[in-house]
């Protein structure tokens, strides 16, 4: 069988269970998901087996450090995992809420419900915990999922999605409720994303160069999750040591996922803007700005203020208060996170209101960007697009909606 023919099969499969899928009550899905999150923990040994494979096989591939960092699990990443599926279980379950209704002129009683997508393709890079994050939510928004991992962590999803299908069959749902698709050539992404009229709807999550791939190839509809190129803005009434505080953890908490920080910016009215690069160096982030104003480590260019680095780097920009930040923001930015830290109450509202981003954080870290943080459990990704979902995507936004009308046997004239 080659690899499209799998693809389509599986696809074929997964559209066939789409019905069974979405009939499962909220109490079946939940036992579900508490019994994955069990076996997930009990079986860490394997888990962890396989991902020192993908490990060993990407550092002697010349994996880059953010990528062996977004690849590797351990026994706290994996409970962490779990913890999510619990997470998940205890959210209320989307599937046949009420948006909206009335009652027409003529005694037609309508409403609109939340209903599951369907068959939910997933492509991703290097993470294996989105394999399980993608599982969980798209089984308690009632979809089935197709999940098109990365070749650098094909024993590490092949291990959970295995464990994840097991749980399944004890559960009487079938095994197709969740599947893995191949990964060796990057046909197969091509495949997943032009299965029109047996997937629903492709999510990609990762780089710039896979996000793009996926969404102008596709004839799939798909759902855009971006890029993070987060910034730090600090206002000439902010209070330093928070500033300080704030602007490490949002650079280097972290470095290799979506919300870190990628730039910051300085208002030039500071009375000692430098304090905050020096504070950066000490921390081992290599900044790149204005060496002689600033005592940057290298000059920046054009490219680095769009740049995610999702490495111990930053951009770093003097600018002309928070209007100058707002500018800066509108040229360069990915649309994901952007911070501004002040005490000044007008020029926050002002941040908040011009910022055109997915999430806007006042005197707080750009980590708060996050499904988990945010109360939703595991998150499918971060959407910067604005058309059904923008930030942190979880059980609503895998859903749409039908309207169901009852009468009583009125006809239109």
């Amino acid at each position: 069988m080659t690899e499209r023919e799998e693809v389509l099969a599986k696809a074929r499969a997964a559209k066939a269970i789409t019905g069974q899928v979405a009939q499962l009550t909220s109490g079946q899905k939940n036992e579900i998901l508490l019994a994955a999150a069990d076996r997930l923990v009990a079986r860490t040994a394997d888990i962890l087996a396989a991902n020192e494979q993908d490990i060993a096989a990407g550092r002697e591939a010349g994996l880059a450090d953010s990528l062996i960092d977004r690849l590797a699990l351990s026994e706290e990443r994996i409970a962490g995992i779990a913890g999510g599926l619990r997470q998940v279980a205890g959210l209320t379950d989307p599937v046949g809420e009420v948006l909206r209704g009335s009652v027409m002129p003529n005694g037609i009683q309508m409403k609109q419900v939340r209903v599951p997508l369907g068959v939910m393709g997933m492509v991703y890079e290097a993470r294996p915990n989105v394999t399980v994050d993608a599982f969980g939510l798209a089984l308690k928004s009632g979809n089935v999922a197709l999940l098109r991992g990365s070749k650098s962590a094909r024993n590490s999803n092949a291990c959970l999605v295995e464990i994840l299908q097991s749980v399944l069959v004890e559960h009487g749902v079938p095994a197709e409720a969740v599947q893995l698709l191949p990964c060796e050539t990057h046909e197969s992404v091509q495949d997943l994303i032009t299965a029109r009229g047996l997937v629903d709807v492709v999510i990609p999550r990762g780089g710039a160069g896979l996000i793009n791939a996926v969404i102008l190839g596709a004839t799939v509809p798909t759902i855009e999750t971006g890029t993070g190129n987060c910034h730090v803005y600090i206002d000439r009434d902010a209070d330093p040591e928070q500033a300080v505080s704030i602007l490490l953890n949002s650079k280097t908490r972290r470095v290799s996922v979506c919300n870190a920080a990628e730039t910051v910016l300085l208002d030039s009215a500071l009375p000692d803007p430098a304090v905050f690069i020096t504070a950066l160096q000490e921390a081992g982030v290599r900044v790149h700005g204005d060496v002689d104003k600033l005592g940057a480590d290298v000059p920046a260019t054009e490219e680095d203020f769009a740049e995610e680095y999702l490495s111990m780097d930053i951009a770093a920009a003097l600018v002309d208060g928070v209007d100058g930040a707002i500018a800066h923001i509108a040229e360069y930015s990915s649309g994901h996170t952007e911070a501004i830290v002040t005490n000044n109450i007008v020029s926050a509202q002002r941040f908040a209101d011009a910022v055109d981003s997915a999430a806007v954080m006042i005197n707080a870290s750009t980590a708060f960007t996050d499904g988990e943080q945010y109360g939703m459990g595991a998150e499918i990704g971060i959407s910067t697009q604005k058309l059904h979902a923008r930030g942190p995507m979880a059980l609503p936004e895998l859903t749409t909606t039908k309207w169901i009308l009852q009468g009583t046997g009125q006809t239109r004239p």
